[in-house]
């Protein structure tokens, strides 16, 4: 007999200090190494924290077509892979405020089994999408401050992420 799943039973975390934009996207290239298709990513930082800057390197480690920009005024963008790894889904869901109902008609269901899906300010609005997922914290010093320092807190939920090597990360 089969028990319910607790994604928040298979919690592994890394915590990491990143000290600069060129730092961020290291970052995204090594997390990138860890990524297959079918990963949820959710970033969660304030304006300007770097979430765009880390799917860049994220872009880059899964070595997609085309420059990773933010999406923030067409909502979501699809990087086809130049190799044979998965392609890269980049949403910005900033503007949108309905949850899963109006994510829906990006049908990221559908490009979720065969690509990544990184979605920036996406709490509370796809976690629907996949038990296991990465969620991404980055946190700045905020206001007047030129401070590049960040704090980010990688925790992966449910099974998938139970020593996927996220703890190496940190290295």
């Amino acid at each position: 007999m089969e028990t319910p799943h607790s994604p928040a039973a298979d919690a592994a975390t890394a915590s990491i200090t990143v000290n600069s934009p060129a730092q961020m996207g290291e970052l995204g290239r090594r997390l990138a190494k860890l990524l297959r298709p079918g990963d949820l990513v959710m970033l969660t930082g304030e304006l300007g924290a770097g979430k765009t800057t880390l799917t860049r390197g994220l872009g880059e480690g899964l070595d997609v077509r085309g420059a990773v920009t933010s999406p923030t005024f067409v909502i979501a963008r699809v990087h086809p892979p130049l190799g044979a790894g998965p392609a890269l889904v980049h949403v910005d869901a900033y503007r949108l405020g309905g949850g899963l109902d109006e994510m829906e008609d990006l049908d990221l269901d559908v490009s979720l089994p065969e690509s990544v899906v990184v979605v920036e300010w996406g709490d509370g609005k796809v976690e629907e999408l996949a038990d296991d997922r990465l969620h991404v914290v980055i946190h700045r010093a905020t206001g007047d401050t030129s401070d590049e320092v960040r704090s980010v807190t990688l925790r992966g939920l449910g099974a998938r992420w139970a020593g996927a090597g996220l703890e190496g990360l940190a290295a």
